[in-house]
């Protein structure tokens, strides 16, 4: 694999790392992958983990997050599903998973974080820490919102994500896009690489022959974009040392009005299902 750009963990570590391209799948790979990824995340700067709102970032973090709920609810609820079985993965503090059940979703999650773990439990929803603890079970809908990037031993993952979906199930994933215009205008700044957490960054590409060596092909791509607005805030902020409201909401714009034209979004959603 090829070096594609050099980067660092800007909002925890400050530790560099480097990212190579991956010809065969088209996507970047973080170098190198943490022996151990734990601390990375135990951070109150890690906000999907905290439920924090303090700073501005904060505010517009839970802002977009309580839309895109919203858009995630009626994303589900569009699909042909008898037994309204919801498996999330990464469900960090159960904000998801409790809206859903609310709509009369059997809802199962996982999350690895012990903190995350904690504050979905004071909501009422209980999460496994590991997937081989539903091994077994079957689920007409699995989902993972920016979830796949952060997943270690990539291809086992996700044949055990198959294997727990219904012969008719939907997979659901929604991923930052390496090929956007903001992480191009951004470059080693770009928050969405996020290394190390982000392991893998992926392109439409990626996602498609990842998928078809496991029987399943995307049937739809739905762009998410406010992820445009969100993490050019992030990246003005690393790489001028301060917040800039206007260039980054500039920026945003600018990445989806291409869009437009070039179909590459900040972050897609991809919802996969098996080949019949």
């Amino acid at each position: 694999m090829k070096s594609y750009l050099k980067t660092k963990d800007y909002s925890i570590s400050q530790e560099a790392f480097e990212l190579l391209y991956d010809d065969t799948l088209d996507m970047l790979v973080t170098s190198p992958e943490p022996k151990n990824v734990a601390p990375y995340y135990e951070s109150e700067a890690y906000i999907s983990h905290t439920d924090a709102k303090e700073s501005v970032v904060d505010k517009l973090y839970h802002f977009v997050k309580a839309f895109s709920l919203k858009q995630k609810l009626a994303l589900i609820n569009s699909f042909s599903t008898s037994e309204k079985t919801l498996l999330d993965i990464g469900a960090g503090t159960g904000d998801f998973l409790v809206s859903a059940r609310k709509q009369g979703w059997k809802i199962e999650g996982v999350e690895p974080n012990t903190n995350a773990r904690t504050k979905s439990k004071e909501k009422g929803v209980t999460l496994t820490s590991h997937l081989n603890q539903l091994e077994g079970s079957n689920f007409q809908v699995i989902t993972l919102w920016h979830v796949l990037e952060h997943l270690p031993d990539l291809e086992n993952q996700i044949k055990q994500l198959v294997s727990l979906l219904d012969g008719k199930g939907i997979l659901v994933i929604a991923v930052p896009n390496f090929k956007s215009y903001d992480a191009k205008y951004y470059k080693e700044f770009w928050a969405a690489y996020d290394v190390p957490r982000h392991l893998w960054h992926f392109s439409k590409n990626s996602i498609a022959r990842l998928f078809e060596k496991h029987d399943m092909y995307i049937s739809k791509t739905k762009p998410m974009w406010f992820d445009a607005f969100y993490v050019s805030l992030l990246s003005e902020k690393y790489k001028i040392g301060k917040q800039n409201l206007f260039k980054a909401f500039l920026i945003g714009l600018c990445s989806n009005i291409s869009a437009l034209s070039s179909k590459e979004c900040s972050s897609h959603i991809y919802i996969l299902k098996k080949q019949k």
